[in-house]
């Protein structure tokens, strides 16, 4: 016979798809999010951008000086 599985209610779920869907919600708030903090991916555009602002700076007053 095949397994069965109902809902915390008691409403048979043929698919088992709701204790499924809730045991892996249930498990993912358990878990600790993990993360590179905020602003991560910003920082590196930030000293992009300096670096870039700089070379161009260079650039302008070496044409205006030469």
């Amino acid at each position: 016979m095949a397994n069965n599985p109902q809902s915390p209610n008691g409403n048979h779920d043929p698919a088992g798809s709701t204790q499924m869907f809730r045991a892996f919600v249930d498990e993912g708030t358990r878990q600790p999010q993990t993360s590179a903090g905020p602003g991560g991916g910003s920082r590196v555009g930030l000293i992009v951008g300096v670096i870039a602002a700089v070379v161009i700076v260079a650039a302008v007053a070496w044409l205006a000086l030469g």
